[in-house]
């Protein structure tokens, strides 16, 4: 079963978010093969407060260990993580692009 890790930012860290998000589009690029979906979740004003990933993985482990690897994580950028098992109802592979 895939899961979604589902994270927001701390406080005050828009700064910290725009310097990491090269290594964090890095970090995801390289292990796409594991991505269903992701992006920035966003405040009704189209500001980024946190990010959605779903990880196509059996293993919880597997998912928390991705979301604690992200860069977003170990440089501060996320307050709270969730990590959920997610079943697959609605879902088109080919109408999600790639991340740009």
């Amino acid at each position: 079963m895939p899961f979604i890790i589902l994270a927001y930012d701390k406080p005050d860290t828009e700064r910290l978010r725009a310097d990491l998000r090269p290594q964090h589009i890095a970090y995801l690029s390289a292990r796409q093969g594991q991505l269903l979906a992701g992006g920035a979740v966003l405040d009704d004003d189209g500001k980024a407060i946190g990010g959605m990933i779903i990880v196509d993985t059996e293993d919880r482990a597997t998912a928390e260990r991705f979301a604690g690897d992200d860069p977003f994580t170990t440089g501060g950028v996320f307050g709270s993580i969730r990590v959920l098992p997610w079943r697959r109802s609605f879902f088109d592979r080919q109408r999600i692009p790639v991340l740009g």
